[in-house]
């Protein structure tokens, strides 16, 4: 299992746009992959969830992965972050 908590830099916060593409860039993983904010933990392959956290700008969000390719997964998430989800 691996844990890298992220802070959301893009000032939109993750809306449906980057939710999509969270999703999108995870779903041919095979690891369980969650995201935590505050006291709550979605499925990271939901957009529903992914929305519903409501991480606005300067959130810390908790990526979690667990399996086979847990690596690459968190990889792939992590860099959607820091890249502000291609949106500045």
């Amino acid at each position: 299992m691996l844990k890298k908590t992220v802070t959301v830099i893009n000032r939109a916060g993750v809306h449906a746009r980057p939710a999509a593409m969270l999703v999108h860039a995870v779903k041919d993983f095979e690891c369980e992959i969650y995201c935590e904010k505050d006291n709550d933990r979605i499925n990271g392959k939901s957009i529903m969830g992914i929305i519903t956290l409501g991480a606005a700008y300067g959130s810390e969000i908790t990526i979690i992965t667990e399996g086979r390719d847990e690596q690459q997964a968190l990889d792939a998430l992590v860099r959607l972050f820091e890249t502000k989800f291609e949106e500045e």
